[in-house]
């Protein structure tokens, strides 16, 4: 059996495989509702024969969304319909993630493709069209670019009140049916923020040293793995480096994923980036390194992600020892049947990953004579 497709355990999670898919922001919410887009989105990895789907940074404020059309866990009434995601994702043996999320400073920034819609009263109303002010470590904005609104600086109830929203997340998260919580301390948003000298100019017991600055993410954390179930994992994703010389370096992430591990974190999921001025040159598998970093230096399991798409190289990541599990987000749009593929292309000749309702491919490669039919 190949490496990525052998089983995995996290605490009492069986996992199927190593195939992960990545969290992938849909803007497709109306005041943070999953509807049937994320049902079928979401859906078809599970069908496509991945190990663990993770649903997309699932606001645990309003005011922590991205953007207006961003997943929500704020309130009670959202538990329905993502338990109704999760349902179906167990029904095809996969397991489900959520990712819990604060953009902070990047919150309340527009949807692209809804630019024409927003103009009228009625088309505001058809995506529910909102905007606020963020809030963040300090009263910076992200960037120049108009789309990033001047965020209010956090005080200290405003930072207790962050906390409370993640335990509240994961409370919901829980009864939603949710097999792993994963909270977001990466790509710039709210927790990235804390972490990084780029975004943290505060002079209080949040800022500062590096230390301080892990103070919010380590008290998040704890806070959640308090009340997330002794036998459920707990997974962190952040950015091992800010890509940035004055930024977030990777020593400073092995340093806070020791820090994670000790306080219950399972597995982290290494990615990079989220500041203005990050320079660093996507190329197949750029951010595997980070992974590998991580998991030597704290020895913690990892995630890596970042244009993995063939399956002998994602093989060859696991087989090396450089990461765990590998995670795909455009790889997965693309081909959500990938991890079916993936499994012939390295060598399963047997057709039990793939759904009973499409038992007919395997009459269809019989006929043209491929994948295990080959002559």
């Amino acid at each position: 059996m190949s490496h990525l497709f052998s089983p995995a355990s996290l605490r009492s999670l069986d996992l199927r495989n190593r195939t992960v898919v990545a969290p992938m922001c849909q803007y497709s919410a109306i005041d943070g509702f999953a509807n049937d887009w994320h049902l079928v989105h979401l859906g078809r990895f599970a069908m496509g024969g991945f190990g663990l789907v993770i649903l997309e940074a699932t606001g645990v404020t309003a005011e922590g969304r991205i953007t207006y059309g961003d997943l929500g866990i704020w309130k009670d009434e959202h538990i329905a319909p993502l338990k109704r995601i999760v349902d179906f994702i167990h029904s095809q043996k996969a397991a489900a993630g959520i990712q819990l999320a604060h953009a902070g400073r990047k919150a309340s920034t527009p949807v692209s493709w809804n630019g024409e819609i927003i103009k009228s009263p009625e088309g505001r109303a058809s995506v529910g069209y909102t905007e606020w002010t963020p809030v963040a470590p300090s009263a910076e904005a992200h960037s120049s670019d108009p789309s990033f609104t001047l965020p209010a600086a956090l005080d200290l109830d405003g930072i207790k009140g962050i906390v409370d929203a993640f335990v509240s997340g994961a409370l919901r998260a829980l009864a939603a049916g949710f097999d792993i919580v994963e909270i977001h301390a990466a790509h710039g948003y709210l927790l990235n923020q804390f972490l990084s000298p780029l975004a943290n100019k505060r002079t209080d017991q949040y800022g500062g040293s590096r230390e301080n600055r892990m103070r919010l993410p380590l008290e998040v954390t704890k806070a959640v793995r308090a009340v997330w179930p002794e036998d459920k994992p707990l997974l962190v994703r952040i950015s091992v480096s800010d890509n940035r010389p004055d930024g977030w370096q990777v020593e400073d992430s092995v340093v806070f994923a020791r820090e994670l591990k000790a306080l219950g974190v399972d597995a982290i999921d290494c990615s990079s980036g989220g500041f203005d001025g990050g320079a660093i040159t996507p190329v197949a598998h750029y951010q595997v390194p980070f992974a590998q970093a991580v998991r030597e230096g704290a020895d913690i399991p990892t995630i890596a992600v970042g244009l993995i798409d063939e399956a002998k190289e994602a093989e060859a990541i696991l087989a090396k020892g450089e990461a765990d599990f590998v995670a795909l987000a455009r790889g997965a749009l693309d081909d959500p049947n990938w991890a079916l593929h993936a499994n012939h292309i390295l060598g399963e000749t047997g057709y039990t990953l793939w759904p009973v309702q499409t038992n007919r491919v395997e009459g269809l490669d019989r006929s043209l004579k491929r994948r295990g039919f080959a002559s």
